[in-house]
């Protein structure tokens, strides 16, 4: 019985997340603000139905599954690679170099080509 309320427990927690990476996805305003939303608590959300499902796997039906375990490293290796490529390409496509906050210490974004003249002019100027 107590196994079956933590199920439901993690049914409802991920369904929660997975909610409010929609919602968010829906209602904030730049792409950029969109792409934290969903990379981040759906993540979560997915993280945990496979608890759930682990969880009624080894409790309920009395054996251990290891595609859960795998679907898991699969996503939490996944998701911030492709969130890091959506950025690039929104980085790329919307903003220039000179539309960019300062890089600080580097001197240069390494999202843009820069010549090494104008490295240099920028470094110098820091």
């Amino acid at each position: 019985m107590f196994f079956e309320y933590m199920i439901a427990g993690f049914l409802v927690v991920s369904g929660t997340f997975g909610f409010v990476g929609s919602f968010g996805l829906l209602k904030l305003n730049d792409p950029m603000s969109r792409l934290h939303a969903p990379t981040k608590a759906t993540t979560l959300g997915v993280g945990g139905v496979l608890l759930a499902s682990m969880l009624h796997g080894v409790v309920i039906e009395g054996h251990l599954s290891l595609h859960e375990l795998m679907i898991t490293l699969f996503l939490f290796l996944t998701a911030p690679v492709t969130a890091l490529f959506i950025a690039k390409v929104h980085l790329h496509r919307h903003e220039t170099p000179s539309s960019l906050p300062k890089a600080g210490e580097d001197g240069i974004w390494a999202t843009h080509d820069v010549d090494e003249h104008e490295a240099e002019a920028d470094s110098g100027s820091n």
